[in-house]
């Protein structure tokens, strides 16, 4: 047998060992982090960091009502963090840079029906000029402790927000965060896919060209998926779609949607599009903003909206309950999140339930 044939034999058993849960799928808890003082949530005692905690402490109360939650947080934060947090979240001391757990913690999987923790490498959104990541390229190794799952160690570098699973094979991925030289100088789609493929058990990857406009901005992550894509069952993926055709994301949510309309899952489906409609706030103080509804989280039981105070949060809700049926919608004000960065989804991370017998 030659080397290349023993290599595929070993890459396919690495993947029938390995299963990302979908984000639906039962949760034992949520991990989240309290905002430290950073560059860009603001000095210690600032109303910029006030106002991130707020915001922080809101998605995690709506989420500790149907699940438990752990809240990292930075030394010396602990006083602050339990007069804000709901006291049924449990805090723990870590050392921190930021606090989107979705990119600096762990992904969990199942490997071999048993708990494992992937850590990517986190080099804080592709080396950008104003992130710090010394103490959060630690954070995953830090969950996965805690948590008491062992660490599958990624050569790649990329962040949880940057792709999103469907629990039956399938992955999205975005060619401005994985391809990004500044994340992953040197490797082709087919290197990224066979690693993210071992790592998480999936078997099909879609490729989406980019990710919203305003993403590309100082404070953005190039092109995360979280926000313009996310599965909502098998076959079916939820799109954020913006109708204006004066709005740069007009073009880039009509070939997103395209496209994940031409594709084809693990299974061989074509997948179902369900569009999103975008906040009809399109600016904040001058700026362009990339709101989107994409950005929501899947907890036990319920799902955690963003709401913008925009005249579209009442179509959203109705959109995302028919879209998961059975499960409360929830919304949170998202416009504190989205100042700092990301969104509700972005300050999330689920650990997956253990199997039932």
């Amino acid at each position: 047998m030659s080397t290349q044939q023993e290599q595929q034999e070993q890459q396919e058993q690495r993947v029938a060992a390995r299963w990302m849960p979908p984000e639906w799928a039962p949760h034992e808890r949520t991990w989240m982090a309290f905002p430290p003082p950073n560059a860009t949530f603001g000095e210690a005692g600032g109303p910029d960091l006030a106002r991130a905690r707020a915001a922080w402490s809101a998605v995690a109360s709506a989420v500790v009502a149907r699940e438990p939650v752990s809240v990292l947080v930075a030394p010396g934060d602990l006083p602050a963090a339990r007069e804000l947090l709901d006291p049924r979240v449990q805090l723990v001391e870590v050392a921190l840079d930021d606090a989107w757990l979705r990119d600096s913690g762990p992904t969990f999987v199942r490997s071999d029906g048993a708990p494992t923790a992937v850590d990517w490498r986190f080099n804080g959104w592709g080396a950008q000029s104003w992130a710090a990541w010394e103490r959060d390229a630690l954070v995953a190794g830090e969950v996965a402790r805690l948590a008491g799952a062992p660490v599958s160690s990624s050569a790649l570098t990329q962040e949880g927000g940057a792709f999103h699973v469907d629990g039956e094979g399938t992955v999205l991925l975005t060619d401005t965060v994985q391809l990004d030289p500044d994340r992953n100088p040197g490797w082709t789609r087919a290197q990224v896919e066979a690693e993210v493929h071992a790592q998480l058990g999936t078997t099909t990857a879609i490729w989406l060209p980019r990710g919203l406009t305003a993403d590309y901005g100082e404070f953005g992550t190039r092109g995360h998926v979280d926000i313009v894509a996310a599965f909502c069952r098998p076959g079916t993926v939820l799109v954020h779609t913006q109708p204006d055709p004066g709005h740069p994301d007009h073009a880039v949510s009509t070939e997103v949607a395209e496209l994940l309309r031409q594709g084809v899952d693990a299974r061989g489906r074509r997948l179902e599009v369900i569009e999103l409609l975008a906040p009809r706030t399109a600016e904040v103080d001058g700026e362009l903003v990339d709101f989107s509804y994409v950005n929501h989280y899947v907890a036990n039981s319920v799902v955690v909206a963003c709401a913008f105070g925009d005249p579209r949060d009442a179509d959203a809700v109705r959109v995302l309950r028919a879209a998961y049926p059975g499960r409360d919608v929830v919304s949170v004000d998202a416009r504190d999140v989205f100042a700092f960065g990301g969104g509700v989804h972005c300050t999330t991370q689920q650990q997956p339930a253990p199997p039932t017998a």
